[in-house]
């Protein structure tokens, strides 16, 4: 299970991506890097990192379902995703 404050910080990034975005891809279009450079670093779409929704996992993530495979794992075999069952053949 990740601190508190690491997914706290990853949710203050993604906040501050969604705010600069667009005057961000302004700045790239006419070509302008030091107003790019004068933008805060968080602000870069770079810097995000998929987490898990549940632990925040940042590792073994899961994009189709927004968690780590770990949990994943774990949910599945609980039956708690819908129309996910284990293989046996």
């Amino acid at each position: 299970m990740a601190k508190e404050g690491v997914k706290a910080r990853e949710v203050k990034r993604a906040k501050l991506v969604a705010k600069y975005a667009e005057k961000r891809a302004a700045l790239k279009a006419e070509g302008n890097y030091a107003g790019l450079d004068a933008l805060p670093k968080a602000s870069s779409p770079v810097k995000l990192h998929n987490r898990c929704k549940l632990t925040g996992r940042p590792r073994g993530y899961m994009r189709q379902f927004g968690i780590s495979r770990v949990t994943f794992r774990e949910m599945a075999l609980a039956g708690k995703i819908p129309g996910i069952k284990k293989a046996s053949w």
